[in-house]
């Protein structure tokens, strides 16, 4: 499975996240601050995924984790940035499966007046190869 696709088409779906954000849902690509025309949301793998769940010798999930950050720019976007982040926190729980289990400290700009919020989520699903085991 590629878990930055799933992550990104769930995120899409969402209508709160596709009014806020739109199109600017980047892999791995950060915004130059103080160049942000509307909240961007960066998705990253941490690792490469990990064998778990042993049963009768076989491994039968893959071990997730998933950084994402939230950017916002300008005028009541402390604001913003933290309601499309709890709004990623119940997407990845509620259509993945996914737990928090790291963030940073939110953080502000001054000079460009930019709001960062970062998180860690981590889950996990079933081998792709699960039905021929």
């Amino acid at each position: 499975m590629d878990i930055l696709d799933e992550v990104y088409k769930v995120l899409k779906s969402d209508p709160f996240i596709a009014a806020e954000v739109g199109n600017r849902i980047k892999y791995y690509e950060y915004p130059a601050t103080g160049d942000i025309t509307g909240p961007i949301i960066v998705l990253e793998e941490v690792g490469a995924e990990m064998p778990g769940d042993y049963a009768d010798g076989q491994w039968l999930t893959e071990d997730y984790m998933v950084h994402i950050e939230v950017w916002v720019q300008g005028a009541g976007g402390r604001k913003k940035r933290d309601a499309i982040a709890r709004q990623i926190r119940n997407i990845m729980w509620e259509k993945l499966g996914f737990s928090q289990v790291a963030s940073m400290d939110p953080e502000w700009d001054k000079d460009t007046n930019t709001y960062r919020d970062a998180r860690r989520y981590r889950g996990k699903a079933y081998r792709e190869d699960f039905d021929a085991l």
